[in-house]
C-alpha cells in the first residue's frame, strides 16, 4: 500500500500448461496483457508481470473509497513441455524477488480447469510447487481459482452442485485452503464485469487474511 486511499494488489498465477493462466491474468487485469492461445506445448515459458489502470469502485478503507492497481505474475506452467521443475520453480522465485520484493504477495492463484476432473498427481505438481514458493503459510496465502466455469454453465450444474460431486482430491485441496476458490469464465464477452466480480472476491480473501503479505528478498 503506497497511502491511505491507495493499494496496490499482487497476484500470483501457477498452473500447469494449457490450464488457463494468462487468459485468467487478463480477466483480473482488465486488458489484454498476456498472451493466451490453443498450444499443444506451454506457450509461457517466462515469468511476466502484468499492471491493471487504478480502480476506484472496488474497495473502501474506513469509509473511504480505496483506489487500487492490481499487478499480476503470470508464470509457466508445470509441469511443462520444455522445463523442468526446478527451471520453472527458480525463474518464479527470481520473479517474485524483483517484482513483488519487500512488497510482498498478497495472494497465489492455483489456476484449475474446472471442466478437468482433478487426479492425485496434477495436485501433488501443483502444491509441491506453491508449497516450495510460499512455504509453510502457503495455504494462507493460496486460493483455487477454476476457469472455463462457462462450459459448467453449459452443462446446467450450479456451483454448489459442482463442488459436493468434486473428488476426494479437489475437495481435500480447497479444505486446506480455507474453501477460497473463485470461478472465472474465460470466454466472457463483458471483461469488465467479470473482472470486478472475481476481484471482489479476492479483496474478501485479503480482508479475512488482514491485507497481510508474504515477503520475498
Amino acid at each position: 500500500m503506497s497511502s491511505d486511499s491507495k493499494m496496490t494488489l499482487n497476484l500470483l498465477l501457477l498452473g500447469r500448461t494449457q490450464s488457463g493462466k494468462s487468459a485468467s491474468g487478463n480477466i483480473l487485469l482488465g486488458s489484454i496483457d498476456f498472451a493466451s492461445c490453443l498450444s499443444l506445448h506451454s506457450v509461457t515459458t517466462s515469468c511476466s508481470l502484468g499492471r491493471s489502470s487504478h480502480i476506484s469502485d472496488l474497495a473502501r478503507r474506513s469509509g473511504s473509497q480505496l483506489t487500487v492497481q492490481v499487478q499480476v505474475l503470470d508464470t509457466p506452467g508445470y509441469p511443462h513441455s520444455s522445463l523442468s521443475k526446478e527451471q520453472v520453480s527458480q525463474e518464479v522465485k527470481s520473479a517474485l524477488a524483483q517484482h513483488f520484493g519487500e512488497e510482498g504477495l498478497h495472494l497465489a492463484l492455483l489456476v484449475l480447469r474446472a471442466d478437468i476432473p482433478l487426479c492425485v498427481e496434477e495436485d501433488d505438481h501443483s502444491t509441491q510447487l506453491v508449497q516450495e514458493l510460499l512455504g509453510p503459510k502457503w495455504k494462507d496465502y493460496t486460493a483455487v481459482l477454476f476457469t472455463h466455469a462457462d462450459r459448467v454453465e453449459k452443462a446446467k450444474i450450479n456451483t454448489e452442485e459442482y463442488l459436493h460431486a468434486a473428488s476426494d482430491t479437489l475437495q481435500k485441496l480447497l479444505q486446506s485452503v480455507q474453501q477460497k476458490y473463485i470461478f472465472i469464465d474465460n470466454h466472457t464477452t463483458i471483461l469488465k464485469e467479470e473482472n470486478r466480480k472475481a476481484l471482489r472476491k479476492i479483496m474478501g480473501f485479503l480482508r479475512q487474511n488482514n491485507y497481510q503479505t508474504i515477503v520475498f528478498r
